[in-house]
This record gives C-alpha cells, structure tokens and sequence, in this order.
C-alpha cells in the first residue's frame, strides 16, 4: 500500500490487519507517522519510508506483494493549489511509475472532483470536467492506471469522520471544526452539490475491491451513497442539530472550490457494497474527539504545504 500513513490509509491498515492480511506500505511520511505507531510490532506489519517519485523505492516495496492498493497522493484543492508542479509530480508522474513497475493487480483510489461542475447525475460514463488541480492531476493519473493490465479505480466520494491521521480540510471535518472552534460558520454556495463517505467505509469498500477483484477488473467505480449526496446547506443544518452556533449563508463571495456534483452509485451497490455510516454517525464521533484533542496545522493538508 502507498501512502498507508494519510487518512484513509492508516484506518484501511488497522483493517486489514484486523483481517490478518500481510501489510506493507510506502510512505514518505509527510504527515508524520503517528496514526501508524501501533502496528510496528505487528508481525504482519512492515513499513518501508520512501518516495512513489523514486523508482528504488517503488520496486523495493513491489516484491513479493498481492496486490497495491495506491493511496499516496497530494489530497485535496488547497494542497493541490499551494504546490501544482509537486501534484503533478506526484499525483501523476508518481502514479505513472507505479503502473509501470508493477507486475500485480492495482487498486486505485481516484476522486469524485474529476466531475467537477456538471449539471446532470453523474455516473461512471459521464464525461469528466475537473475544475481544479486536483482533479485534473488524479484525472491524468486514472489515464494512467488504465494502461495496466488488471486495475480498479475508484471515484470517491468527499470522505469525513475520524481517522488516526485525522484531516480537517474536508467539508464537513471543517464546517464542524469551525462551529466548534469559532462559533460561527459562513457558508459560500449554499446549493452546491457534493457526495460524502465516512472514511471507515472508504477503507471497507477498498477491502471489498481486493475480495472481489475478479468480477470487478477493469472497471471505474463511484463510492458512496445516494443518501449522502447532500449540499453545503443541508450539512451546515444537520451540524446545527448538534451544536449552537451562529450560522450564515453568504449572499456575496463565492469559494474557490467550483465543484456541483450529484452522484449514482448503482454500479458497485450491485456488486454488493453498501456504506454503513452516515452523517450524524460522523458528526458525533468528531464532536467528542476535537473536545478532547489539540489541533495542529498538520491535520490540515495545505498547512503542511506553505
């Protein structure tokens, strides 16, 4: 696995190690290791620090693996803006030589923002139009994984809810950050569109693409779940059940961020998988989480890239 100790991945190894499958991850560590630490005297645990940029290091983490599950990205507009030359490199160039030094199945999690601002419901065979760097660099590397011979990708859905390497810029992690912090929350775009995942479902559902490669290779998937295909107002509201804070809904400015999507999700619910978390699951965990924890910049990803 790439990229095991970010968000989704150190809740996907805690998983599969649950599951006594063999891990190994590469990781360059850009968000530290922490979410990590327990695994290390796990037997079935190996972690390798290195670079999805460098070739060595690619072909010392290949041998003798299953499958790769391909996590290690730049995540997300902010970061993807504050550092565009180091996405591409990353997201793409660094995807490019993962697919041609790998000899196994590739499992890839790509994003719901390459559809970017379309009008209609989206699934696997609308036409994708990214709106920011980070879609257009996980757009190429999509391109990419396509030239292997046995891959599945995934289109996620904006993930949320707590992690060991918990991200703050998702959001809905931000809108309730900001209401629990400051109070107050301003909400640009009131009506615009996302889907959403609780990042346990994310780990579940790449699980569930290992388990079931062979029916489901060579394929595009969108993860998710109809029932949270939600606009920016409707999650400000359903945080607002749970905390008193002042809550406005700007007439004037706009956020940067231009994505309007709705989501169909039939393509892998009739394969079987089906999320189990929903909003007010995650709302309520990371309510009792942040009133305990510090924040630090690096929970944020665009921090770690100023």
């Amino acid at each position: 696995m790439t990229g095991g100790a970010g968000y989704i991945g150190t809740v996907l190894v805690n998983e599969l190690l649950k599951k006594e499958y063999k891990v190994r991850v590469l990781d360059n560590l850009t968000y530290c290791s922490d979410g990590l630490l327990p695994h290390f005297g796990n037997p079935n645990f190996e972690f390798i620090k290195g670079d999805i940029r460098n070739n060595v290091d690619i072909e010392k983490s290949l041998k003798d693996v299953d499958f790769v599950i391909h996590l290690a990205a730049i995540v997300g507009y902010p970061a993807c803006k504050a550092k565009p030359g180091f996405a591409h490199d990353v997201n793409f160039i660094g995807t490019k030589n993962i697919v041609e030094k790998c000899k196994v199945p590739i499992i890839f999690p790509s994003t719901g923002s390459n559809y970017g601002h379309i009008e209609n419901i989206c699934d696997e065979e609308t036409q994708l139009n990214p709106s920011t760097e980070y879609g257009l660099t996980k757009t190429k590397a999509e391109e990419a994984v396509k030239q292997h011979s046995d891959y599945v990708i995934y289109r996620f859905s904006t993930g949320f809810g707590l992690s060991p390497r918990p991200r703050l810029d998702l959001l809905v992690n931000d809108f309730l950050i900001r209401a629990m912090k400051d109070k107050e929350l301003i909400v640009f775009e009131k009506d615009y569109w996302r889907s959403f995942i609780h990042v346990k479902d994310m780990a579940e559902s790449l699980i569930f693409a290992m388990e079931n490669f062979d029916k489901m290779n060579g394929e595009i998937y969108n993860v998710g779940s109809e029932e949270l295909c939600l606009t920016k107002e409707d999650v400000a509201m359903k945080i607002k059940k749970y905390l008193d804070f002042h809550l406005k809904f700007a007439v004037f400015g706009s956020d940067p961020d231009k994505r309007n999507y709705k989501v169909c999700f039939k393509k892998i619910k009739s394969l079987g998988f089906n999320v189990k978390h929903d909003l007010d699951y995650g709302i309520k965990e990371m309510m009792n989480a942040f009133e305990s924890i510090k924040i630090r910049d690096d929970y944020y990803n665009y921090k770690v890239f100023k």
